[in-house]
């Protein structure tokens, strides 16, 4: 007791030996109370991590919901260079800080998603900072792309949904692969969904989540990946010492060594050799930390895919497909999928525990990944800019209509192969659809492209005009054509008179009786001759002059016949002859029409036509001394009020098939005639409110025929025709054959490009037009009824993309008829037109000019009085 007392009551500090003895006391006191309630504080920890991670998300939900989207369109020629794309990436890297300081890092986040839903193959959407938007609306591609203000996503549920995170894989300091911009690299992607079927709920979508790299996170993993480097450094030096002095025992104990020491006589003499050991070498932070050397343009990514259908199993196979895509851009590191696989199992982001994540990160945008995904910017150069020219981009359902029989909104191109192997029938827009140009060699497909157009629009209520100069497409489309809706709207203008006894239809290009002008009919007929001859101003202007006042002086005789109620004693071109060398006919018509005719006219002949020498009548005669000559064209144009009349045949939807017949020059000189009148008829419907004008199409077979004999006229039609609402389809072998004017205005106007095979430098001025891509030798390798295609939808082009033609016989199968039904619309067809036999016309015309002079002798007494005394005549 004594003892103890001096500890208690002596006035000495406490010994260095007794406090140290306390603090380990303490200490094993503490670590035994941990021991023995370690879940004090653990707890406690995971309290204070619940509590800052509740923090953080409510932080983060709350920065995520002032996100701004853009969407990027690219033009069809957009062509970035690389550095255009690398500034694109240091804007969006920019972008990703433009968030309040309040900001966790995982809201910080700039976002590209890829979608594709078929609406489009692949849209391009930014979505990012509301701070940032400013930033992004201004790209470094110019106006190539077209930065649009995007509205917020949604989607309806699918029955079936997988879902997928990529991280990097492999070595974490070496790159991606280097992928080239040409083809483009986000051409596997866009093949990945190529297939894909809005109509079945397909949908796949990818977004890349961009954040600058933490700067502490960085460090740290360079200290890391140093020492791990020297490391391997000193094991490797320390393998190579090994071998090194294995190596030295081996040579001194050799047998060799021994019997060189005992030659030498240097035996025993000096032991063993020393051996030096290899020295580490430096290590290399360039070489060791390869891309996470510099802090420069290294960002953070974060790669979610998610797919869905309501198909079971499409969805599953698009993720593959997918998946495959991004091994494109594997190199000594590589896009892999997060999860393991366990048998048919796979455990990853479609399943607890990371599921609930993924959709967190993909709700709100956040960038969280697992591991540092840590890229620079070069590597994702393929991802940073929208699809660029090289990309082949698919043609889905919303790009490119089906085809409905019997829809007059549709007409009808071809039959498309879609990258799954589905083939269907593509149509374009009727009201876009204003001009069309089929290019290619005799017999690959063009005229039987038409025939299907055109019977697909015949049966869908429409009117058209068929120009075929050869006449072979009449009986192609006859069986197709031979339905009782269709026989009252069918008319055939045949002026090949084919058979024993040819029966021929009428027209007077100088007729008044359906209520032409007089001043267009003129003009008309005029610039007929004119094209049709060669004649201008320059070249042959007494010609154009003499040819005016006869057809003046001609047309108000007809004018006048008709308001008598006389239509049947109107005058015809061929009685041009008669006005211009017959005195006696000439001062009748003259003294007739003295009241119809206008002081300029009357003046003209009474003053200068006396003064004109005889024989400058013959280049205006012999023209029409040929068409008399013609049994075929004098019936055809001898008639005094012909049935043919194209205005009217627009106006009520007929379907007028025209055979010219020939390529002489007196077909051509009623080819052009017709084309004249044509183009006539169509600005005549300036009458006719826009509201009310019919659609009406015109298709020209063998251009380079028709553009021969009226190349200006066929020009115009180009030029004019879509403010009238009539469209012209032309299709022609060599479009290097038509005429300067033709071809210019063909093609400037063109809604629509086909091309066929045909030689290289047939087709080259096709595929120039699409920039050659595919170029002449892909097109000149098409097999028959194989076309290529441009075509204009929803105000865009679409297209050039191959296309099968549609033949007649498969995709109007049910349509056809029998030959008996085909023999009635023929004679039906020849009825509408007025068809009568040839020998019966010729009669007729040849006895005209008596009933045009017993009408003159008649009403030359009454001629100042006959529009407002018509009854007195009569």
């Amino acid at each position: 007791m004594d003892s103890a007392a001096p500890y208690v009551t002596g006035q000495a500090g406490p010994s260095p030996s007794g406090s140290v003895f306390g603090l380990l006391t303490g200490i094993i006191h503490a670590v035994g109370w941990l021991i023995t309630y370690w879940y004090v504080p653990v707890a406690a920890a995971a309290v204070v991590w619940a509590m800052s991670e509740m923090v953080v998300r409510r932080l983060a939900r709350k920065a995520s919901a002032q996100r701004m989207a853009l969407e990027l369109v690219p033009a069809r020629h957009f062509d970035p260079g690389l550095e255009e794309i690398f500034r694109r990436g240091i804007q969006l890297a920019r972008a990703s800080t433009s968030m309040p300081w309040w900001a966790p890092r995982r809201s910080k986040a700039v976002q590209i998603r890829l979608r594709a839903d078929g609406s489009s193959p692949l849209r391009y959407r930014i979505e990012g900072p509301a701070g940032g938007e400013r930033l992004l609306s201004i790209t470094p591609f110019g106006p190539a792309v077209t930065v649009n203000r995007a509205r917020p996503l949604a989607d309806k549920p699918r029955n079936h949904v997988v879902r997928a995170e990529f991280i990097l894989r492999g070595k974490p300091t070496a790159p991606l692969r280097d992928v080239p911009l040409d083809p483009d690299p986000l051409q596997p992607l866009v093949d990945a969904v190529s297939d894909l079927r809005a109509e079945l709920g397909d949908l796949a979508e990818i977004r890349l989540d961009i954040q600058r790299a933490p700067k502490w996170a960085l460090r740290a993993r360079r200290v890391q990946l140093m020492a791990d480097a020297r490391r391997r450094e000193r094991r490797e030096t320390q393998r190579a010492a090994r071998w090194v002095r294995q190596d030295a025992t081996g040579i001194d104990d050799s047998l060799a060594w021994q019997f060189q020491q005992l030659v030498s006589g240097k035996q025993g003499g000096g032991g063993r050799r020393l051996v030096m050991p290899p020295v580490p070498r430096r290590v290399d932070p360039e070489e060791a930390l390869g891309k996470l050397a510099d802090d420069d343009h290294l960002v953070r990514v974060q790669l979610l895919v998610m797919c869905a259908s309501n198909t079971e199993g499409r969805a599953e196979a698009r993720l593959a497909q997918l998946q495959a895509a991004f091994d494109v851009f594997g190199g000594g590191s590589r896009w892999a999928m997060r999860g393991w696989r366990v048998g048919p199992w796979r455990l990853g982001a479609d399943r607890w525990p990371s599921r609930r994540g993924f959709e967190r990160r993909w709700r709100l945008g956040q960038c969280q990944p697992p591991r540092p995904n840590w890229v620079r910017l070069e590597e994702l150069t393929g991802l940073l800019k929208p699809p660029t020219v090289h990309c082949r981009m698919p043609l889905l359902a919303g790009d490119l209509p089906t085809f409905e029989f019997g829809n007059p909104e549709l007409l009808l191109q071809g039959i498309y192969r879609g990258p799954d192997g589905r083939r269907r029938l593509v149509a374009s827009y009727a009201k876009e659809t204003l001009f069309e140009v089929g290019v290619g060699k005799a017999g690959g497909g063009k005229t039987e492209r038409a025939l299907a157009q055109a019977i697909g629009w015949a049966h869908a209520g429409g009117g058209l005009m068929f120009v075929d100069p050869h006449r072979d497409s009449w009986p192609r489309a006859l069986p197709f054509l031979a339905h009782d809706a269709l026989m009252q709207r069918i008319a055939l203008i045949d002026l090949n008179a084919n058979g024993p006894s040819p029966q021929l239809s009428s027209w007077n290009p100088l007729g008044m009786h359906q209520g032409q002008v007089p001043h267009e009919v003129v003009e008309a007929t005029a610039d007929a001759f004119a094209s049709a001859l060669g004649w201008d101003d320059a070249s042959a202007p007494r010609a154009l002059t003499i040819l005016t006042a006869a057809l003046t002086v001609l047309v108000a005789l007809n004018e006048a016949a008709c308001q008598a109620g006389r239509p049947e004693h109107q005058a015809t071109v061929f009685h041009v002859r008669a006005l211009l060398t017959d005195p006696t006919f000439r001062a009748a018509a003259l003294a007739a029409l003295e009241g119809c005719l206008d002081d300029e006219t009357r003046s003209w002949w009474q003053t200068v036509f006396p003064m004109l020498p005889v024989d400058s009548f013959a280049v205006v005669l012999n023209p029409i001394a040929r068409l008399a000559s013609n049994p075929v064209t004098r019936a055809f144009l001898g008639q005094p009020a012909g049935i043919y009349n194209i205005r009217a045949a627009m106006d009520s939807k007929m379907i007028v098939w025209v055979c010219p017949g020939g390529n002489g020059p007196t077909d051509r000189l009623v080819t052009a005639l017709l084309a004249r009148d044509l183009l006539r008829a169509v600005r005549s419907r300036r009458d006719t409110p826009e509201a009310q004008r019919v659609r009406f199409r015109a298709y020209f077979d063998e251009l380079i025929t028709l553009t021969g004999a009226a190349p200006e006229t066929i020009a115009s039609m180009f030029e004019d025709f879509r403010k009238f609402k009539v469209h012209v389809h032309g299709m022609t072998q060599l479009l290097g054959r038509l005429p300067t004017a033709v071809r210019l205005s063909l093609v400037q106007n063109a809604s629509t490009l086909a091309s066929t095979a045909g030689s290289q430098s047939a087709i080259a001025p096709i595929t120039s037009e699409w920039g050659d891509r595919p170029g002449p030798d892909i097109v000149a390798a098409l097999d028959r009824f194989e076309h290529y295609m441009s075509l204009t939808v929803h105000g865009r082009r679409v297209g050039p993309f191959p296309i099968t033609g549609p033949h007649l016989d498969d995709v109007f199968a049910e349509y056809a008829r029998p030959r008996q039904a085909a023999a009635a619309l023929e004679r039906s067809a020849r009825g509408m037109a007025g068809a009568a036999p040839m020998d019966q016309l010729t009669r007729l015309a040849t006895d005209q000019l008596g009933r045009v002079v017993d009408f003159l002798a008649r009403y030359a007494p009454t001629a100042p009085a006959v529009r407002l005394q018509k009854k007195e005549y009569q």
